[in-house]
């Protein structure tokens, strides 16, 4: 059984170089996704957000590697989209008043029914409340600048202002900020998280 791995596929949008700043066109993909507000280090409705995510989304892998396609593919890692009604909330690090959308990214062959179905066999197992917050949606960002920061998120500060400096010297910056988590960050160590920073431009 061949294993479908969009990210390696994609390499062009999930590998970028953490040395520069890089422009890229995102194309138009489907994601899971659901929205909130808060801190995320202390939100237990981000934790459930994000936990319902996942949920589905192994669920939906393992129905469609065990069904009549034999499909088999690589989960798509967590991706935010982040920003506040006041940007300078956001700016000051005010995270009570961050909003989000978290999304994880599904292949094309992932169809609506079979997300609803997985929804259900989740919320057979877990009370989650958050399942039925989920949504599967396009979202196409176009014209995007990204680079890779590696380590914790607190020091991301800079990584977002070269890609901030790259933009406004070529362009305006439009849409939201976005992340894309490539580490698992409860094994590994924070020195060598993985994070996607990119954000669109006009």
């Amino acid at each position: 059984m061949a294993k479908v791995d969009l990210k390696k596929e994609l390499s062009y949008l999930y590998q970028p170089s953490a040395k520069e700043v890089t422009e890229v066109d995102v194309p138009t993909f489907r994601y899971l996704m659901i929205d909130g507000q808060g801190d995320p280090n202390s939100s237990p409705e981000y934790a459930e957000a994000v936990e319902a995510l996942f949920s589905v989304s192994y669920t939906v892998k393992f129905m469609l590697k065990k069904g009549v396609q034999a499909l088999d593919y690589a989960v798509m890692p967590l991706e935010g989209l982040w920003w506040a009604d006041d940007m300078a909330a956001f700016v000051a690090n005010d995270k009570a008043q961050w909003k989000w959308t978290m999304m994880i990214m599904q292949p094309a062959f992932v169809d609506a029914e079979t997300i609803a179905q997985a929804m259900t066999e989740v919320l057979k197992k877990k009370k989650l409340l958050a399942i039925s917050q989920l949504r599967l949606e396009s979202f196409s960002e176009g014209r995007c600048a990204q680079i890779l920061h590696i380590g914790p998120f607190s020091d991301e500060g800079p990584t977002i202002q070269r890609l901030h400096d790259f933009i406004d010297a070529r362009a305006s910056r439009s849409g939201k900020h976005h992340e894309i988590y490539l580490s698992d960050i409860r094994r590994a160590n924070p020195a060598n998280w993985k994070t996607i920073i990119r954000h669109p431009m006009l």
